[in-house]
């Protein structure tokens, strides 16, 4: 027990010391992270990145699944395993005849687990929720008695959420398992509207909308494994993410700027302004001969009637900051993806590479100016590339591609392409392993 204390004691240190710089990346700049908390995250890891982020069912006690804390309760008995990952990416985004790219680079996640006692597993954890930035701008002319001035109007955004996380996974009997991840969230979110004018002699104006978010989280986990004959199993996954209220309170500036420096403005605060989704799942894989996986998941968010901050005009002319509903939409997410392994017993590398596909789908959670946000469509294709002691599935590399499609439901509205790299490195020792000295 003193040496698995000491063993939590360093990785909560670990964890501690990453903190910082996670927090500081946010991957994104899509103008669609605006609205509601951002771009959500797809909290996939090295091991179903190239699957689609299918992971309700999968259940290996070789590699962390923290989309299911039930799953570990599978982590092999003198396994201590380590996981973080990276993502590449290239954005095009085209409206209309216009089009650009950006490149962004993010660490992406950080979990470690090990079995603390029989079919008793742990993970502790850091990965993001959702992901806000962006920078856009236009502009307009007005015709003024001394001539025209062109009004520039800049919308930027920056911040995010992120949760650390610690977790259980149970079997209290051979075909189930069940688990929970408790977290605690938090992150700034920072929306901006400034405008101004080739008029030096006009103020400029700023609007920001902000709020700093520091909640709890909690996850629940199921696993059901069948096995159906000697070389075919099933197993069914259940999740349940718990909604709840945010005890945060939203902040709305609207400043009048002279020569860059604050003249006056007015400060409104919204009590409560956010609560998070009830998050419902359900996944089942295949397993044939301990070569081949095939999952599928479905993944229901209960967005809809959720509240958000909006500035009302009141009828004496007065402005208010408060709450209201309609912005958000329940989600529905699927995902899809298969895994083939050439030979477990082999001899050489190649029969140890692993090599996965997947598809995934996302519809929006969020309304834009009434109308539906865009759905998302991505692909996936990965290998994981065993690096140390490969006949017994140590430590690997794991690498996806991934293409996604972001789909506006208006003509004008932003289309997204992304090209995306995600490299994870999984260290499997076996630190638990008693020694015999003859």
């Amino acid at each position: 027990m003193k040496y698995i204390r000491q063993t939590i004691a360093t990785l909560v240190l670990l964890l501690a010391a990453a903190l910082p710089a996670t927090a500081q990346t946010n991957g994104s700049n899509t103008p669609y992270s605006r609205y509601g908390f951002g771009l959500l995250s797809d909290r996939a890891q090295g091991f179903n990145k190239g699957m689609g982020g299918v992971a309700y069912g999968m259940q290996d006690g070789k590699e962390l699944n923290a989309k299911n804390p039930a799953s570990y309760a599978s982590i092999d008995s003198l396994s201590f395993l380590f996981d973080v990952g990276m993502a590449l990416q290239n954005g095009n985004f085209k409206q209309g005849a216009m089009s650009t790219n950006a490149k962004t680079a993010v660490v992406d996640y950080i979990n470690v687990g090990f079995r603390l006692a029989p079919k008793l597993g742990v993970s502790l954890g850091l990965m993001p929720f959702s992901t806000i930035g962006y920078s856009l701008s236009n502009e307009s002319h007005i015709n003024r008695p001394t001539g025209e001035v062109t009004q520039t109007d800049t919308y930027s955004g920056d911040g995010g959420l992120h949760e650390v996380y610690g977790g259980l996974g149970w079997a209290p009997f051979r075909p189930l398992s069940i688990g929970v991840n408790a977290g605690y969230m938090w992150g700034d979110m920072t929306h901006t509207i400034m405008a101004s004018f080739s008029d030096a002699n006009i103020s400029s104006r700023r609007r920001q909308y902000a709020a700093s978010v520091r909640t709890y989280k909690v996850d629940f986990g199921l696993q059901y494994n069948q096995k159906l004959n000697k070389h075919n199993r099933l197993v069914l996954g259940l999740t349940y993410g718990l909604g709840h209220d945010i005890k945060t309170a939203a902040h709305y500036y609207d400043q009048k700027i002279v020569s860059g420096t604050i003249a006056n403005g007015d400060t409104l605060s919204c009590p409560n302004a956010y609560q998070l989704p009830h998050t419902y799942g359900v996944g089942l894989t295949w397993e044939h001969k301990n070569r081949l996986r095939i999952g599928a998941d479905y993944t229901f968010r209960q967005w809809d009637g959720l509240r958000s901050p909006i500035v009302q005009e009141n009828p004496d002319g007065t402005q208010s900051y408060v709450t209201h509903t309609g912005d958000f939409m329940n989600q529905h997410c699927i995902n899809v993806g298969a895994e083939y392994y050439p030979n477990r017993d082999g001899l050489k590398w190649r029969d140890h590479v692993r090599y996965r596909l997947g598809f995934g789908y996302s519809s929006p959670y969020t309304r834009i100016n009434g109308v539906d946000g865009p759905t998302s469509y991505l692909v996936s294709l990965g290998a994981a590339l065993p690096i140390v002691n490969y006949h017994n599935n140590r430590s690997i590399v794991n690498l996806a591609l991934q293409y996604e499609h972001v789909k506006p439901k208006m003509a004008g509205m932003v289309t997204e392409n992304y090209i995306r790299l995600n490299i994870g490195i999984s260290f499997n020792e076996k630190w638990f392993m008693k020694w015999k000295v003859e």
